[in-house]
C-alpha cells in the first residue's frame, strides 16, 4: 500500500509507515523482530503457567513477577504484531480511534512495569531488612491493593495523554513516520500548537522513571546498609544474590528507557530512522529477557521447572 502523498486527509485515519529510511530491509529486519516477539510470548506464558500452577511459588516476589510478564506481554502485543505487519506487506492505514487505544496501552504498560519494578524493589526491602515480618507485612489483600494501585496510577497518568491527542485537529497529512502510533509522531501531524502535548508526554514519562528509579535506589540503600550488618560473608552474600535478577531486570528496562527519552528529546543529530529502530527494539528487549533473567538467577524458579520437566519426562 503506497502512502499517501496529498495535503488533505481526513482525520479519521492514519498510515504507520515502518522505519522511514530503512524500507528495502523491512524484511529482513522483520526476521529478528518476529523470532524476538515468538520468545517474549513464549517465555512470559511459560513464566506464568508455572508460577499459577506450582504452590510453592505462590510467594509475594513471584506475584509481582507473575504481574510483570503480563505487563511485558501488554507492552510487546500491543505494538509488535502491527509492526510485522508493516514490515511484511507494507505501509499499513490504521483508525483513529485503534491509534489512540495503541497509544494508550503503550503508555500504560510501560507504566505499570515502572511502577511494578518500584513495588518489586520494596519487596526486597521487607524479605532482607525486615525478613521476620515479610509474611505479615506483604499479605496476599496488600498485595492486591498494591496491583490496583499501581493499575490506577497507571491509568491516571496515561489518560490526559490520549485525550490530548483526541482534541487536536488534524489537517494535513495523515503519514505518521513510525512503526507503531506513538505520541508525539501523532501529535506533531496537528493543525494546531502541539507545545502542551509535548511537554506533558515528556515531563510523565521522564517522571515515571525519575521518581521510580529514585525510590527504587533508596530501597537499595537501604538493603546494602542491612546486609554490610550481617555477621558473616556467606550471609552477605546470600542477601545479594536475592536481589541479583531484579537489578538486572531494573537495567534492562530503565538503562534502554533513559537513552530512548533522552535521544527523542535532545539527539536532534541522530538519524530518525536509528530513534525510531530503537523505539522499535525497546518494546522487545525487557520481554524478551527478563523471563531469561529470572530463570537463569532465581533458584526456586529453576528447582520447579527441572521439577516440571521431570514430572513430563517421566509421564512419556
Amino acid at each position: 500500500m503506497a502512502a499517501p502523498n496529498s495535503t488533505t486527509f481526513s482525520h479519521l485515519s492514519f498510515v504507520l509507515v515502518g522505519i522511514p529510511g530503512l524500507e528495502p530491509w523491512h524484511p529482513w529486519i522483520s526476521i529478528p523482530f518476529s523470532l524476538m516477539y515468538t520468545a517474549a510470548v513464549l517465555g512470559n506464558c511459560g513464566l506464568l503457567l508455572l508460577i499459577a500452577t506450582q504452590r510453592r511459588l505462590h510467594e509475594p516476589m513471584f506475584i509481582f513477577l507473575s504481574m510483570l510478564a503480563v505487563a511485558d506481554l501488554l507492552l510487546s502485543t500491543c505494538t509488535v504484531p502491527n509492526m510485522l505487519a508493516i514490515f511484511w506487506f507494507g505501509p499499513k492505514a490504521i483508525s483513529f480511534s485503534s491509534c489512540l487505544t495503541q497509544m494508550f496501552f503503550f503508555r500504560f504498560g510501560f507504566a505499570t512495569e515502572s511502577s511494578l519494578l518500584l513495588a518489586m524493589g520494596f519487596d526486597r526491602y521487607i524479605a532482607i531488612c525486615d525478613p521476620l515480618r515479610y509474611t505479615t507485612v506483604l499479605t496476599n489483600k496488600k498485595i492486591g491493593k498494591i496491583a490496583i494501585a499501581i493499575v490506577i496510577r497507571s491509568f491516571c497518568m496515561v489518560v490526559p495523554t490520549v485525550f490530548l491527542i483526541k482534541w487536536l485537529p488534524f489537517c494535513a497529512s495523515n503519514v505518521i513516520p513510525h512503526s507503531y502510533c506513538e505520541q508525539i509522531g501523532v501529535a506533531r501531524l496537528a493543525c494546531a500548537d502541539i507545545t502542551i502535548n509535548i511537554w506533558y508526554g515528556f515531563s510523565m514519562l521522564l517522571l515515571t522513571i525519575v521518581v521510580d528509579v529514585a525510590f527504587i535506589v533508596v530501597s537499595y540503600v537501604l538493603i546494602l546498609r542491612a546486609v554490610f550488618k550481617l555477621p558473616t560473608k556467606d550471609a552477605r552474600f546470600k542477601a545479594l544474590s536475592t536481589c541479583g535478577s531484579h537489578v538486572c531486570i531494573i537495567l534492562l528496562f530503565y538503562v534502554p528507557a533513559f537513552f530512548v527519552v533522552l535521544t527523542h528529546g535532545f539527539g536532534h543529530n541522530v538519524p530518525q530512522h536509528i530513534h525510531i529502530l530503537l523505539a522499535d527494539l525497546y518494546v522487545l528487549v525487557s520481554p524478551v529477557l527478563n523471563p531469561i533473567v529470572y530463570g537463569m538467577k532465581t533458584k526456586q524458579l529453576r528447582e520447579q521447572m527441572v521439577c516440571v520437566l521431570s514430572q513430563k519426562g517421566r509421564w512419556f
